[in-house]
């Protein structure tokens, strides 16, 4: 029986999953209200410069301009059939509603949910190096989005340094800017992995073409590429000058005005963890991630993952899991949906996932890292806390579990709530104990998921009550 009760659904991320989402909900009749941290919609991938950008988009997506353009049309044609929020930070999720933060006007205010679709996308994983909290070392991430929102580029001579696809597209980008030099791309993957992995990437040409086309114009432009390394330091004073690396006979030095540093991508699991889903550890993504099926049903009755929060597959397969979650809201709220593309979309998220296990045996993580990091090395910027502080903690105390290293040394108490420290932190923890990662945990989420001032305004929302917000003095 097909339902006729309205149906107020919310959508977290305005990347390729949520766009999908909501465009399948508008299709089926609903008004989805989709919320979104940037100003402009397109997720990371396909970051949105502002309006008045000039830029043309084969410039700052190279071979998935079509794709780009076609998700931004997208998202402007749904404006009459959607409640889009914009410039809205979920910070907390919390009896049924979440708390937003509105950033032009810092004005926080709650939104009540129904079905709720977290399509939260991914960060950059990062294993810090001696020296990377100079000014200068950005993450890959970051890298890219400063050439793709403002045109801006990170130095004029850069190394790209760590390992996993976007090391290689983030130095074909900074490779075709004027006024920019690649100075080299230093991966810390082996060829020999990446070899290995061609059979099964075989089953998605186009993707193994683009990462071939990549290297190979790299090369026939000049620029270094070397496999296998390990990162030894980066040098300065007030800013980057060089990076140290070792090819595992001898040590090389690189002179640079900018790195950008990342190990691949991980998942932004904060939201899914607020809302109370099940976690699992993941061997092919090293790392714990939001439990679902393969409709995106996470283990929370009524809320849905799609898109790279759930696990890193990619912007094709985002796009497919976020038509296929909002397909699977439909049918649970007894709305009509089409079978048959569901089991289609299924199929293809089953291919993807498999091209995504291939990928990450392709460029794995460095398996000596911890082994390696000196205990002197900075890994909680916000805390100040080092790999030896860390250590030893977990000698003099017996802390096994990273949600109890917290507690002795603040790692993950910082502005960045361990977004970017506990990764690390827990491959080091395993380190320590001779545990493997998967047994010493995980930080619980907390909220804020990312910093909010302390001082905010309050807004009445729809169902008329108020945002908390601490008192003025008058």
């Amino acid at each position: 029986m097909t339902s006729t009760t309205p149906l107020q659904a919310v959508i977290v991320g305005a990347g390729p999953a949520g766009i999908r989402a909501a465009q399948t909900l508008a299709a089926h009749g609903l008004r989805p209200v989709l919320i979104d941290e940037a100003a402009r919609g397109g997720g990371q991938v396909y970051r949105r410069p502002p309006a008045h950008f000039q830029r043309p988009p084969r410039a700052l997506y190279g071979s998935q301009a079509a794709r780009a353009t076609a998700l931004h049309r997208t998202l402007d044609g749904l404006q009459a059939q959607i409640d889009y929020q914009s410039d809205s930070l979920v910070w907390n999720a919390e009896g049924g509603q979440l708390d937003l933060l509105h950033g032009p006007t810092q004005t926080t205010r709650t939104l009540r949910y129904g079905p709720l679709i977290v399509a939260s996308g991914a960060t950059d994983r990062v294993l810090p190096v001696p020296g990377w909290t100079l000014p200068g070392v950005y993450t890959l991430g970051a890298a890219q989005v400063a050439l793709k929102f403002q045109g801006c580029a990170i130095g004029r001579n850069v190394v790209l340094m760590g390992t996993g696809p976007l090391l290689y597209l983030v130095a074909c980008q900074y490779a075709r800017c004027a006024g920019t030099r690649v100075a080299a791309v230093l991966d810390t993957a082996r060829r020999a992995d990446q070899l290995a992995a061609v059979p099964a990437l075989l089953a998605e040409p186009a993707i193994l073409a683009r990462g071939l086309h990549c290297v190979a114009w790299l090369r026939a432009h000049g620029v270094p590429i070397h496999r296998g390394i390990r990162p030894v330091r980066v040098q300065g004073d007030a800013r980057v000058s060089a990076v140290v690396w070792s090819d595992g006979a001898q040590q090389h030095r690189l002179a640079c005005d900018a790195i950008g540093l990342g190990h691949g991508l991980r998942s932004e699991t904060q939201l899914a963890d607020l809302l109370d889903c099940r976690f699992v550890w993941s061997p092919a993504e090293h790392a714990h991630l939001p439990a679902h099926d393969a409709a995106g049903r996470s283990s929370v009755p009524g809320v849905y993952l799609a898109g790279d929060g759930a696990g890193i597959m990619g912007a094709d397969a985002a796009e497919c899991a976020g038509e296929r979650a909002a397909l699977a809201l439909l049918a649970d709220h007894g709305r009509a949906v089409d079978g048959a593309r569901a089991r289609q979309l299924e199929r293809r998220l089953g291919q993807l996932r498999r091209v995504g296990q291939a990928l990450a045996r392709a460029f794995p993580l460095p398996a000596d890292w911890a082994a390696q990091a000196p205990d002197a090395l900075l890994l909680c910027r916000c805390e100040n806390i080092t790999a030896g502080q860390l250590r030893a903690c977990a000698r003099e105390t017996g802390a096994d579990e990273m949600n109890r290293l917290k507690a002795l040394t603040r790692i993950g108490m910082g502005r960045c709530q361990g977004r970017i420290c506990a990764l690390a932190g827990a491959e080091i923890l395993a380190q320590a104990t001779g545990r493997p990662v998967e047994q010493v945990g995980r930080l619980r989420g907390q909220a804020p998921i990312k910093p909010i001032p302390l001082h905010l305004q309050t807004q009445q929302v729809a169902d008329g009550t108020d945002a908390a917000a601490p008192p003025r003095d008058e």
